[in-house]
């Protein structure tokens, strides 16, 4: 352990800091993952297997591109309180986690009506075919439901990470995730009197689940005791000193995820016409691919919410040295993930399907995405480390360079051109984070970053009636 803080002038009291944001972070990002995982493991138990999994497959990009964008404004709600705690200000902590609530309530609403209404267009643009078509529309149109409750939940995570706390978020979503454990075996497979209803099983169970989620955590903000607690008689309308200091780094963020989300659509697209088959190994290797960037986005969390601090305190340099830890023990992390899919990739497998065909093409999968580990550790990390400074463009930069070039340009080339199919597919996407990860380090290096002043996070704002 000492070898990785070589160099570098930390104390016992940071270490300890970084790994009290890290960990409670990765089992909460786990459990989270584990909402679309869970829904993918247990359908692909069924005598249906590859269509179960390919319909819920094709609902993924959708709803990830609502999600992602509505989401990523929140990570301005994370920047905005981690300044507002390390300024020692709790009042606009506390406002902003107000603001961010009233805000994740719209959101949610409208995400709710973007992904329900045209359920069956979007479907049939991601490339659904006779056999899963169906199936896609009723599970999209039942996710869509639970998409005010996630806004709202992800609203309270993220005001609560701005304060360092993320032991409670990883309480909420353990008993949301347990629920839905226990709700697909009821609801998938017909247990407990229930009539076993498949696909649409699994939409229920995940959406009920998420309102679970999200009633606890709204428990924890209104009751909880913490620099973020608020209640019902406070002002909780959008003001816009507020508004500014979320959207400040928010917007940015939200249009990153939008152009990352549009193509990964295209991309999706382009796998999709392999077939069925292929692309239920393709939705395998993404669900894991999902879960291996848990730990370097549970360091980014850290990243984000520490540089915030330390910069809203008018220390840059401990800000720098805590992203280099952070970096340092993301990369270890990532090792050991790419060791184990290099190792074990069939076993991983097994636990999604009992399809042969299935298994060999997302086993393979599994070892492609060993090859672009070094780029996940590097680039999420980093590119959050920017974004708790304000300085949002390069992360948006990276993004776009990394997934147009690659998995919109050059995916069909490797798909088809060259007929490399599915593996061709999983290359780009190696390629895209490693593009991703030198653009964010580059950046890094400048030390620019470190001195933007917080593109509108700092400062405090005049008194508002009502605050």
């Amino acid at each position: 352990m000492q070898v990785l803080h070589r160099g570098l002038a930390l104390d016992r009291t940071d270490r300890r800091t970084i790994w009290r944001i890290v960990l409670p972070s990765l089992v909460e990002l786990v459990l989270t993952q584990l909402f679309a995982m869970v829904d993918t493991i247990m359908l692909g138990q069924t005598s249906m297997s590859a269509v179960a999994i390919a319909a819920v497959g094709l609902t993924n990009n959708p709803v990830n591109m609502v999600n992602g964008v509505l989401t990523a404004l929140h990570i301005g709600t994370t920047a905005a309180i981690a300044w507002a705690v390390g300024a020692g200000d709790l009042r606009a902590a506390r406002a902003v986690t107000r603001t961010a609530l009233s805000m994740s309530v719209l959101m949610g609403l409208g995400a709710a009506a973007l992904l329900y209404l045209p359920a069956g267009p979007l479907v049939t643009f991601m490339g659904a075919q006779a056999d899963t078509y169906e199936y896609a529309r009723t599970y999209l149109q039942i996710i869509a439901l639970g998409m005010p409750a996630a806004m709202v939940g992800f609203a309270c995570t993220a005001s609560l990470r701005g304060v360092g706390l993320t032991r409670l978020p990883m309480a909420y979503n353990l008993a949301g995730n347990l629920l839905n454990v226990v709700g697909n075996y009821a609801l998938i497979y017909g247990h407990f009197g229930l009539p076993a209803m498949g696909v649409a099983g699994a939409a229920i169970s995940t959406t009920l689940s998420r309102y679970v989620s999200c009633a606890l955590a709204l428990l924890v903000i209104f009751r909880g005791h913490s620099k973020v607690q608020v209640h019902l008689h406070e002002d909780f309308r959008l003001r816009k000193q507020w508004l500014s200091r979320i959207l400040g780094v928010g917007v940015t963020s939200g249009l990153e995820q939008f152009i990352m989300q549009i193509g990964f659509m295209m991309f999706a697209r382009t796998v999709s016409g392999l077939g069925t088959v292929v692309f239920a190994a393709h939705q395998i290797g993404l669900s894991v691919n999902g879960l291996t960037w848990m730990p370097g986005q549970a360091f980014a969390v850290a990243a984000t919410t520490l540089v915030g601090q330390s910069l809203g305190a008018g220390n840059p340099q401990r800000a720098k040295t805590l992203v280099r830890v952070i970096w340092r023990y993301s990369l270890v992390a990532a090792g050991l993930i790419a060791a184990l899919f290099l190792v074990g990739a069939q076993w991983i497998v097994r636990a999604y399907t009992n399809d042969p065909q299935v298994e060999r093409l997302a086993s393979t999968v599994l070892r492609i995405i060993a090859l672009g580990m070094p780029g996940i550790a590097t680039q999420l990390p980093i590119a959050a480390a920017l974004r708790g400074a304000g300085d949002t463009r390069f992360p948006l930069y990276a993004s776009a360079a990394g997934i147009w070039v690659f998995r919109v340009l050059i995916a069909p080339l490797f798909v088809y051109t060259l007929g490399w199919g599915l593996n061709g597919a999983w290359y780009t996407i190696a390629l895209d984070q490693t593009t991703r990860a030198a653009v964010v380090y580059a950046r890094f290096h400048t030390d620019r970053w470190m001195h933007m002043h917080g593109a509108g996070l700092s400062g405090k704002p005049a008194a508002e009636k009502g605050d």
